[in-house]
């Protein structure tokens, strides 16, 4: 399948984003910032190297999707949020709409967006 490692590396930058935006709230040592700036770095880096094959629009929209939820999902599991219904269908509605702009990106734009 045309773009699946580019599909991939929007993945892994979605956990690193996790991970910086976790970094930027509770990062209170040097090496605790030093590993959310590398967490940045990766993470842009290889959006930027998905959204160079792949519609960029739909890459930064996946992107941002999966690190709202995943960055959610931590604040639950991690930090005690309070787990919410609301939250919960947003949540829901969030990755229908990603999973649905995936599938709406078809072979023949990502061929193109590659050339």
């Amino acid at each position: 399948m045309k773009g699946s490692l580019e599909w991939l590396m929007v993945v892994v930058a979605s956990v690193f984003e996790v991970g910086w935006v976790i970094g930027l709230k509770y990062a209170a040592t040097t090496g605790e910032w030093a590993l959310t700036t590398v967490a940045i770095i990766v993470s842009f880096g290889l959006l930027i190297r998905a959204g160079q094959r792949l519609p960029v629009g739909t890459v930064y929209a996946v992107f941002v999707g999966l690190g709202t939820a995943g960055t959610v999902t931590m604040d639950i599991l991690i930090f005690g949020e309070p787990l919410r219904l609301s939250v919960l269908l947003f949540l829901a509605l969030l990755l229908a709409g990603i999973f649905g702009l995936k599938a709406a990106t078809s072979t023949e734009e990502v061929e193109k967006e590659g050339n």
